[in-house]
C-alpha cells in the first residue's frame, strides 16, 4: 500500500515543531525597530542586526504557540466561521442550488468564458484588498458551480483562490502588499502603476490560459439528469439571491470606502444568514439549527488558520526570525543589480514559508532591502516588485499558509495533489516575473 501524504493539520504541526527545534540550532539575534509614520507600523532599522543571548523555547512553550496562534488569528477565524455558516444557511433554503442550476443551464457552451469571468472577479478582489481568507467560505458554492460546468476541484481553486493570489501579487493597489511596501520604501503612492497594471493583465491571461488548458484535458462527465430543474426560480429564492448579491456590493463599498475589517464583514454576513433563513421559510429555530451546523462544518478550515499563526510566534519568541532574515538578504550586497533583484524575489519566496503574513514580511524586509537596493544601483520600485512577486506568489503553494490549506481541505484536495498542479504553472509565472524584474531594472 502506498504511503499516504500527511494530513493538512499534521503538516502545520510539523512546521511548528521544526520552528521550535530551530530555536535550539540557530543563533539568536534581532534588529532594532522604529515606528514608521507613513506605514503606521513598526519597521526594522537597517544595519542594526546584532547577536544576542536568549534561551531556546521549551517544548511546552512551543506547544503553547498553537492556542496563542488561534487567539492571534481570532478576527480571521470569526470571519471564516460566520461567512461559512451564512452560506450553509443559504444552501439549506435551496436558493443556492436553484440559482446555480439556472446559471449553469444558461452558460452551457460558455464554460470557459465563465471560468475567465470567475477568475476576473477574484483577481479584482485580490488586487483591491488582498482577498484570501474571504475565499474560504465560498468554496462549497464554487465547487458546486464548477462541477456542474464539468470541471474538477483543481480548476475551481485555481480560478478562484489562484486568481486572488495573482491579483494581490501584481497589483499596485493591494493595501497589504504594494501600498505598504511602497510606503516603507518611501516611494509615492501608485508609483509605476501603469507598468504594474500591464504586468497584472499579462500574468492573469497567462495563468487563465494554463488553467483552461488543464480544464480541457480533464473535463468531467456530468451525470445525466444532474441538472434537472426546468422551472423558474421561486420568488423567495430570487429574493435571497438578491440579498446575497447586495451583500457583496455593500462588502466592496465597506472595504474601499468605510474602512471595514474582518469583524464588520463577519457581522454583515450574520445578518444575511438570518434574513436568508427567514425568507427561505426555515423559521427562527430552523435558521439557528442550520447556522450551528454551518459553524460545525467550518471548524477545520477556521482552526487551520489559527494553527498556522503559531509558526511565526515560535520564531519571534525564539529570537530567530530576524536571524533568518539577516541570513537571506545580506549576501546580496555584492551582486549585480539584475541578479540582486532576482535574488531578492527568491529570498522573499523562501522567507514567506516562515512569515505567513506578507504585510508583516514587508515590514520586516523592505527597510533592509530598500537601502540595499541603493547600494547595488537598483531602483527601490524594483525592490518592491521583487517583494510582491516573491512573498505574495508563495501563497499559491506555501504549506504554512492557513488560507490555502483550509481551501484545499474544504475542496477535498490533498496538499501533494495541489502542489503538483500549482508548481508547474507557478514556474511559468515565476519566469514571467523574472522577465518583468529585468525589464523594470532597465526602465526604472
Amino acid at each position: 500500500m502506498a504511503a499516504r501524504f500527511p494530513h493538512t493539520l499534521l503538516i502545520i504541526v510539523i512546521f511548528i515543531l521544526l520552528a521550535g527545534v530551530a530555536t535550539y540550532l540557530l543563533p539568536k539575534g534581532e534588529y532594532q525597530r522604529r515606528f514608521d509614520e507613513s506605514a503606521k507600523r513598526e519597521v526594522v532599522v537597517p544595519g542594526s542586526y546584532h547577536v544576542m543571548s536568549a534561551e531556546p523555547l521549551s517544548p511546552f512553550e512551543i506547544l503553547v504557540a498553537i492556542p496563542r496562534g488561534i487567539v492571534a488569528g481570532g478576527e480571521v477565524i470569526a470571519l471564516i466561521f460566520m461567512v461559512g455558516a451564512c452560506f450553509y444557511v443559504i444552501e439549506k433554503t435551496g436558493a443556492l442550488k436553484e440559482g446555480i442550476v439556472l446559471l449553469t443551464r444558461r452558460l452551457k457552451g460558455k464554460e470557459e468564458v465563465t471560468l475567465v469571468l470567475t477568475g476576473l472577479f477574484f483577481l479584482t478582489g485580490g488586487a483591491l484588498e488582498g482577498m484570501e481568507e474571504e475565499v474560504i467560505p465560498l468554496i462549497p458554492v464554487l465547487l458546486m458551480l464548477t462541477r456542474r460546468l464539468g470541471y474538477d476541484a483543481l480548476v475551481m481553486v485555481a480560478s478562484s483562490y489562484g486568481c486572488t493570489v495573482i491579483g494581490a501579487s501584481f497589483s499596485p493597489l493591494n493595501p497589504f502588499g504594494a501600498v505598504t511596501a511602497q510606503k516603507i520604501a518611501q516611494l509615492p503612492f501608485l508609483n509605476a502603476a501603469g507598468f504594474q497594471v500591464v504586468a497584472l493583465m499579462i500574468a492573469f491571461a497567462l495563468w487563465m490560459t494554463l488553467v483552461i488548458r488543464y480544464g480541457r484535458r480533464h473535463r468531467l462527465e456530468i451525470e445525466p439528469g444532474e441538472v434537472t430543474m426546468e422551472g423558474p426560480v421561486s420568488f423567495s429564492h430570487k429574493l435571497i439571491l438578491l440579498i446575497v448579491g447586495l451583500a457583496f456590493v455593500i462588502l466592496i463599498i465597506g472595504l474601499m470606502a468605510w474602512g471595514w475589517s474582518f469583524n464588520e464583514m463577519a457581522a454583515e454576513f450574520f445578518v444575511v444568514a438570518v434574513l436568508a433563513g427567514l425568507m427561505g421559510k426555515l423559521g427562527v429555530n430552523g435558521t439557528c439549527v442550520a447556522y450551528v451546523e454551518g459553524l460545525r462544518e467550518m471548524t477545520f478550515a477556521s482552526l487551520i488558520v489559527g494553527f498556522a499563526h503559531g509558526i511565526s510566534l515560535v520564531l519571534i519568541d525564539g529570537k530567530i526570525l530576524d536571524t533568518i532574515i539577516h541570513g537571506l538578504f545580506i549576501p546580496m550586497e555584492g551582486m549585480p543589480p539584475a541578479i540582486s533583484a532576482i535574488g531578492m524575489m527568491m529570498a522573499q519566496f523562501a522567507l514567506h514559508i516562515v512569515v505567513p503574513s506578507y504585510a508583516g514580511q514587508a515590514v520586516l524586509t523592505i527597510p533592509i532591502l530598500a537601502p540595499l537596493s541603493d547600494l547595488v544601483g537598483l531602483s527601490r520600485q524594483v525592490c518592491v516588485l521583487a517583494f510582491q512577486y516573491g512573498a505574495i506568489l508563495m501563497n499559491m503553494i506555501s504549506p504554512t499558509n492557513g488560507a490555502l490549506m483550509a481551501i484545499i481541505g474544504l475542496a477535498g484536495i490533498g496538499y501533494d495533489q495541489w502542489f503538483r498542479f500549482a508548481i508547474r504553472r507557478l514556474i511559468v509565472i515565476g519566469i514571467f516575473c523574472v522577465a518583468v524584474l529585468v525589464i523594470a531594472g532597465v526602465l526604472m
